[in-house]
């Protein structure tokens, strides 16, 4: 099987493996799959950034927050608003959002854009935190979730777990696939040059900002798909979504699955929550479970210290190894 073909192949499976799972799993582990599809759906956002673009930044969980909490404050008090119209409203609030700081932070370089991409991040989490605006510290709640319905109709009621499991199955799938075609298109290539030397790609006439600009947007527009899913499915939204530990952890998941590949983002969140649910399994680790984040950063040196290409890149590297000992023994 060559490269393309895994490539494609994988995607397919997983998805196949998805669809399926309701049929052997429910309850917790059902919930449990929905938020880390969602979790999937953020990393990917990040990855058009940090992975196609080159453009590391600690301040994408601002967007994740307040398209969540757009989705809450717009939404009806005692009555079901349409999904046809709050979510791209929520979208478009993230989206607003990463175009200002996007517009801004995009003339700074390296450690400042990481710096500042933060202190955004850090403002719009205070504003949230610190005002009544989304109930402060304590959150808002969503008293009534989104309906899905055509001319009155209901079509989908996300009210139960198996029906917002499979919506937000197929947004990852949707997601993912923008994001493939968005990669394989003349932007994409485009985005791919300016990470690897964005000075040769202004010689050749790009506007280089331009095409950051535009993808930080969309960055930005994708992670708040995953806000309003998230908003939807829990009921409620706090401040902490907008925190730097968020934007610390989505990017830990890109590290751990592999920076550069799609589904290394996807990857990468299942891994990032399984180890996070594993470590704080008492049974296994006894009194050391209530310090599961001191064996999770651990886990994720070793990660990066044994696989630099991510989980993703583990097989090749496999090969790499098997073929070295081969040859190895063949001289000798």
């Amino acid at each position: 099987m060559d490269a393309r073909t895994y490539r494609l192949t994988g995607p397919l499976v997983v998805i196949a493996v998805l669809a399926a799972f309701p049929l052997l799993a429910s309850g917790f582990y059902l919930e449990f799959t929905t938020k880390v599809m969602i979790l999937a759906i953020f990393a990917l956002s990040l990855e058009l950034l940090v992975g196609a673009t080159g453009l590391v930044s600690l301040g994408h969980a601002a967007f994740y927050g307040i398209a969540a909490y757009a989705a809450v404050l717009l939404s009806p008090k005692y009555a079901a608003a349409s999904i046809f119209w709050l979510l791209p409203a929520a979208v478009v609030c993230s989206a607003a959002y990463a175009l200002v700081i996007g517009a801004l932070s995009l003339r700074t370089r390296g450690v400042y854009f990481i710096m500042v991409t933060l202190a955004f991040a850090q403002m719009a989490y205070y504003v949230f935190h610190d005002t009544k605006l989304g109930g402060g510290t304590d959150g808002i709640y969503l008293n009534v979730k989104p309906a899905v319905a055509v001319f009155g109709v209901n079509l989908l009621d996300l009210g139960k777990p198996l029906v917002m499991y499979y919506v937000v199955l197929a947004c990852l799938v949707l997601v993912f696939a923008f994001l493939a075609t968005l990669l394989a298109s003349r932007f994409g290539r485009a985005l791919a040059g300016i990470r690897s030397n964005e000075q040769r790609m202004r010689a050749a006439g790009f506007p280089t900002f331009s095409y950051k600009l535009a993808a930080f947007t969309i960055a930005g527009a994708l992670a708040g798909v995953a806000g309003f899913l998230v908003a939807v499915k829990d009921g409620f939204v706090n401040p902490e979504m907008l925190s730097w530990h968020e934007s610390g952890a989505v990017l830990l998941m890109l590290i751990l699955g592999g920076i550069g590949r799609l589904s290394g983002a996807v990857l990468g969140a299942f891994a990032f929550a399984l180890l996070q649910l594993f470590f704080q399994w008492d049974v296994v680790f006894g009194p050391a479970a209530k310090h599961w984040q001191l064996l999770l950063g651990g886990t994720i040196i070793a990660c990066v210290a044994f696989m630099p290409d991510g989980l993703i890149g583990l097989p090749a590297q496999v090969r790499g190894w098997l073929a070295r000992r081969r040859g190895g023994g063949e001289r000798g």
